[in-house]
């Protein structure tokens, strides 16, 4: 069978190699720009206070085996004396309100720890729930997860103070992971305390140029994870101001972003 022309071509295809860039590598003319953004996250530090459907689950869980509580006589236990048989313990009652609300209420207490306080009239149980303490603290809304907003000029601002993210553009890094190690490590200084989910971006958005921008094309932000680890206090440097904000509070700081924040951020 003679070979046709077209097969020819097929077989010498794979011999031709030419030099092909990756997209990840900025561009020199001043085209579109790589940054590389850092969701740092502060994970909850107690749990969260109990579901209502987890509520009734143990509500009526504690009325099911009050039915079947009984007192087994002594000579059934083998108890030889009074003394043995008094430190046996008495049946509990049928459940009332009162006992399941104390039962939930013990619960919850075990896993109360000491939160930021303030001198202000709140009361005192709403200060641990919470915990006034500023926005800048690590110890306010131990029960969620907090992530970090630096206050300063960022790469699309033009100068403008904005609040942003820890982000670096990416230029002569290894990789983009590498880019936001860096962008992180400039801001708290130590990486001995952080943990990055992945070496993989969780998402990416497109920034379109400003009016006044200088540059046309847009510029791509890709999101990576890091969390804070084995230490309740990190130094935060190189920024006019600093949030630690939850999830809600952070969809107010990016309105024109906020529908896709809130898909990629799970909490």
């Amino acid at each position: 069978m003679q070979p046709t022309v077209a097969h020819s071509r097929l077989l010498a295809r794979p011999l031709l190699k030419a030099a092909r860039a990756f997209s990840t590598s900025p561009s020199k003319s001043g085209g579109e720009k790589i940054i590389a953004s850092v969701l740092f996250e502060r994970l909850p530090v107690v749990i969260p206070k109990i579901d209502p459907v987890v509520y009734a689950f143990h509500e009526f869980s504690f009325r099911w085996q009050q039915q079947y509580r009984k007192e087994y006589p002594g000579s059934f236990l083998q108890k030889s004396n009074a003394s043995a048989e008094s430190r046996i313990a008495e049946p509990f009652p049928l459940a009332d309100e009162s006992r399941i609300h104390q039962s939930l209420l013990y619960c919850e207490m075990k896993i109360i720890v000491p939160m930021c306080l303030s001198s202000s009239s709140t009361g005192f149980s709403e200060r641990l729930i919470y915990g006034l303490c500023a926005m800048s603290s690590l110890q306010r809304a131990l029960d969620r997860r907090l992530y970090l907003l630096l206050y300063g000029s960022s790469f699309d601002s033009n100068g403008t103070p904005v609040w942003h993210f820890p982000e670096k553009v990416y230029d002569s890094e290894p990789t983009l992971r590498k880019c936001a190690e860096s962008a992180l490590e400039s801001v708290v200084g130590d990486l001995s305390k952080t943990y990055f989910v992945g070496n993989a971006p969780m998402g990416h958005t497109v920034v379109q140029p400003a009016e006044n921008d200088k540059v046309d094309a847009p510029s791509k932000r890709f999101f990576f994870k890091s969390q804070l680890i084995a230490t309740s206090k990190i130094n935060v440097e190189k920024c006019e101001d600093y949030l630690w904000v939850t999830k809600d509070e952070l969809l107010e700081y990016f309105p024109q972003h906020a529908e896709y924040l809130n898909k990629m951020i799970i909490s």
